[in-house]
């Protein structure tokens, strides 16, 4: 086990290349300072931890109710469970300040890993003592170790009856091996905690109290931030934040020199020529809070007002001394798909922003603070292309814009394919399955149908087992849905992009038909039930719909439009059944992720504050109708 201490001055201090290019005359070190981030896989811990460290790290009232999760402050991150926005706090131990970086664990926001890693120095990367390192955790650390920040690793869960931490302990140092880029990112520390109960040891037959181990080995084996604070001022802008009465705060890490109130300043974009500016507040991090300072020092990660237009990337540097630091390098985006202006009949019945000045402007404002996010203009002055890391990041955005008032429609996700050489490329994926061994042949059924490679499969010997493949980014799409189906819900999936390759091969789904509204009006008992006869139906009694609107799905290869208004017409005669009340089945509702998962290409899903409706493109079915004779006609 590595489980020995580096000195505080060790590697890592003066060989940093990007340490480099900050341009400094004179290393000098802040010894009262450590940056670190957390990093891991979905549902390691991360946040659990960070929760622990604030709760013994000297930042709350003794007695304090202060809850669980408490750095997921976002509310779809409660209502999800999982980490979006990678944000930074700080503890002090010792007379130490140690800035502290939550990150996501969810493949689809390493965007924000990346964003943030130049604040750091060190990493502490968690790991699952059942689960061990998983696709995610995988790039986290070779993102880590690109930037040559100091490791140090903590198996966390080993409260759990499950836990296989020698096991682990293995596999961690195997993937060290493989991604480490020089022998001192060999040496780190090995420490084994439970951040829900709160205590971490550096050996498992030690008592198991508290959380100081861990402190003294993030103040022993992170090197302080290197920075003269004799040099002209420089800081990288690594995240933004708005507020009513400052305006836009820029949050970064100071590369040199002092960060002071009042100060002159130089804003640096790509090239472009210094726009000068003034600091007009200064902050420090000091738990959840934010603490107003006259001055700041280098190596220290500071908010700062004052800069306006300001993105992040953007140096701000010594308005007689400005010089950029390097920007912040993101990956390609690898799923894109269209937002456009709402235009069904219910248009601005339920939104407050639904025109195309409106959403444009939202989707740049966007642009500012989701570095892995991609806009383009389309044709159509209605329609913008949006690219990001995945579904469930460009999920979030739709989820967040509706919350806001917000109308719009958006397709089917793609994959964002690139031309190289004359030839198209696609994102590739490597998928990760654990499951029970009797759902191996619907799985892999399935996953050969997406063009998915079997790259390995494992079992444990109790019927659990993790299978592994290559699959590109469009046999994803839509899989989530067939997986839970196929497992019955008992399964785990986890991708990660590995890279692009030539696109080849035919995706095969199995494709549903869908039952349509062939009239506007209100759904009605009677027009359901006939509906339930041909499939299941998405709306209940007294539902408003239109024509062209989604109503249900129907098993066969074909759309069915059905008059879900219909009524019962009444008559003179007496039935013997005629008191009998019908019941309905309970309408399929679908979550937005199912709706992008269900739509074809000929579809869109309507977002609006209040609902989404699954459409056709084409409301119209006379339009639709002279579009497949037209198609018909084009393959002949």
């Amino acid at each position: 086990m590595m489980t020995h201490l580096p000195d505080a001055s060790g590697p890592g201090e003066d060989e940093r290349p990007d340490r480099k290019d900050t341009n400094l005359s004179q290393v000098q070190s802040n010894n009262g300072i450590r940056n670190i981030a957390i990093i891991a896989h979905v549902d390691h811990g991360k946040t659990t931890l960070v929760d622990a460290l604030l709760k013994q790290g000297q930042v709350f009232r003794e007695h304090q109710e202060v809850g669980v999760l408490i750095m997921d402050s976002n509310p779809l991150e409660q209502e999800r469970g999982i980490t979006i926005l990678a944000k930074n706090t700080a503890v002090s131990y010792n007379g130490t300040k140690i800035n502290i970086i939550d990150t996501p664990g969810h493949a689809d926001f390493s965007g924000e890993v990346e964003r943030i890693m130049n604040m750091a120095d060190g990493c502490l990367l968690l790991v699952d003592a059942v689960d061990g390192p998983m696709p995610q955790t995988r790039f986290v650390l070779q993102q880590a170790l690109s930037h040559d920040v100091a490791p140090m690793v903590v198996i966390n869960k080993i409260d759990r009856p499950e836990a296989r931490v020698d096991e682990v302990e293995e596999l961690i140092q195997d993937l060290f091996l493989e991604l480490a880029t020089k022998s001192e990112q060999l040496d780190f520390p090995v420490l084994y905690a439970s951040a829900r109960d709160g205590y971490a040891v550096a050996d498992l037959d030690a008592p198991r109290e508290d959380m100081q181990p861990l402190f003294e080995a993030m103040v022993e084996s992170v090197p302080a931030p290197a920075g003269n604070p004799d040099e002209p001022f420089q800081m990288l802008v690594a995240a933004l934040d708005y507020s009513n009465y400052l305006g836009q705060i820029a949050i970064g890490r100071i590369f040199r020199g002092m960060a002071r109130f009042r100060a002159p300043v130089a804003l640096l974009r790509n090239g472009d020529e210094p726009q000068p500016q003034n600091l007009e507040k200064v902050f420090v991090f000091r738990g959840l809070e934010r603490l107003e300072v006259t001055e700041a020092q280098a190596g220290d990660i500071v908010a700062v007002s004052g800069v306006e237009g300001v993105s992040i990337g953007d140096t701000i540097a010594d308005g007689e001394h400005p010089e950029a630091l390097p920007s912040i390098e993101i990956d390609e985006p690898t799923v894109k798909m269209t937002f456009g202006v709402n235009t069904s009949p219910f248009m601005g019945k339920e939104g407050t922003h639904s025109t195309s000045r409106t959403l444009h402007a939202r989707l740049r404002r966007e642009l500012r603070t989701n570095v892995s996010l991609r806009l383009e203009t389309t044709d159509s002055p209605d329609e913008f292309l949006v690219s990001g890391r995945g579904e469930l990041h460009l999920t979030i955005l739709v989820e967040t814009m509706r919350r806001e008032g917000h109308e719009f429609q958006v397709s089917k996700p793609e994959p964002a394919t690139k031309v190289i050489d004359g030839k198209v490329y696609e994102p590739f994926e490597h998928l990760t399955i654990d499951t029970r061994e009797e759902y191996i042949g619907p799985l892999t059924e399935n996953l050969a149908g997406r063009l998915a490679e079997t790259i390995n499969i494992s079992n444990d010997g109790e019927g659990n087992v993790r299978l592994e493949y290559n699959i590109p980014t469009r046999g994803l799409i839509g899989f989530r849905s067939a997986f839970l189906r196929d497992t019955r819900g008992t399964g785990v999936t986890n991708s990660l992009f590995t890279g692009f390759r030539p696109m080849s091969g035919e995706v095969k789904t199995t494709n549903n038909g869908v039952l349509i509204a062939s009239e506007a009006g209100t759904a009605i008992t009677y027009g359901l039930l006939i509906a339930q006869g041909r499939g299941e139906t998405f709306v209940e009694p007294g539902t408003p719909v239109y024509a062209g609107m989604i109503v249900g799905v129907h098993p066969r290869d074909a759309d069915i439009e059905i008059n879900v208004c219909k009524e019962k017409k009444l008559t003179n005669m007496r039935s013997a059944t005629a008191d009998i009340i019908k019941r309905l089945s309970p309408p399929l509702l679908l979550s937005l992720e199912d709706a992008l998962d269900f739509i074809a290409d000929d579809e869109l899903v309507e977002i609006t504050p209040k609902n989404y409706r699954l459409r056709k493109k084409l409301t119209s079915a006379t339009a639709r109708q002279r579009q497949r004779r037209n198609t018909a006609k084009s393959k002949v």
